[in-house]
């Protein structure tokens, strides 16, 4: 009996080991894909460079997920995940963005990359110091700002050839640095109610989703990342809008006292 409660704690320490190394293969998985990202932008495959990132973004999605549902959660886990999301989330994107359509523009769009870049890595500094079970980001998350890069890329495909289309570049480069350290509230993805209600109508929305994005997969990713990256900016008006019609005399201007 002894031999084969030894045989069989074995087992379990060695299923236990699986477990928790299963999700970092993963986060090594999204290390590697930055990694790619930047390899084919350097070789001016931007396309193949925009998909490396969205793989990313599902991978990093992947491995908190398992991390959670087999109970594997570590510091050590946490830490590599962050590193992993600083070179696919922020050097891969701001390298990408700049080599496909910044370049031209010098100084000031080189500082637009850079800007990206260091706002990234703030919002996720931000992130690991906060609860993590909150049902909303402060800020837009970064994977969200490097997937808004990546599908616009993968949509246009070709570098844009006019100064104003690069100026817009520009400006939206800003705006998703901006977004990620704001205190605009985005919801999160694990929170998403896929388990609740009617399972058979969520299991026709994830398939047609999943449909789009192997069919139509320009359109469909960029009006994704449009709607999430917007849907902060739009709560807020929203919000703004509510306390306005609850609370109207809080913006009117008292007369002044002579």
């Amino acid at each position: 009996m002894k031999g084969v409660r030894a045989v069989g704690s074995g087992r379990e320490r060695k299923l236990r080991r699986s477990i928790y190394l299963l999700p970092s293969m993963f986060t090594v998985g999204n290390i590697f894909a930055g990694f790619y990202a930047v390899i084919s932008t350097l070789h001016g495959d931007y396309d193949n460079a925009a998909v490396a990132i969205g793989i990313a973004v599902v991978l990093d999605g992947l491995d908190g997920r398992i991390a959670r549902l087999a109970g594997a959660t570590s510091d050590f886990g946490v830490q590599l995940d962050s590193l992993a999301d600083v070179i696919s989330f922020g050097i891969a994107p701001s390298v990408l963005i700049y080599s496909w359509g910044l370049e031209d523009l010098g100084n000031f769009s080189r500082l637009a990359a850079f800007v990206f870049l260091i706002c990234g890595a703030m919002r996720l500094a931000r992130f690991n110091i906060q609860t993590r079970e909150l049902k909303h980001f402060a800020g837009l998350p970064i994977p969200a700002g490097a997937g808004m890069i990546a599908a616009t890329v993968h949509l246009f495909k070709l570098p844009p050839e006019s100064d104003i289309l690069k100026i817009c570049l520009v400006a939206m480069t800003y705006l998703l640095a901006l977004l990620m350290i704001s205190t605009l509230r985005y919801p999160s993805m694990k929170h998403l109610p896929l388990t609740r209600g009617r399972s058979h109508l969520n299991v026709l929305f994830l398939a047609l989703v999943l449909a789009g994005v192997i069919w139509y997969s320009e359109p469909v990713l960029m009006g994704i990342a449009v709607v999430y990256v917007s849907s902060g900016l739009v709560t807020r008006v929203y919000q703004m809008l509510k306390y306005r019609s609850k609370h109207p005399d809080a913006y009117v201007t008292q007369p002044e006292r002579k």
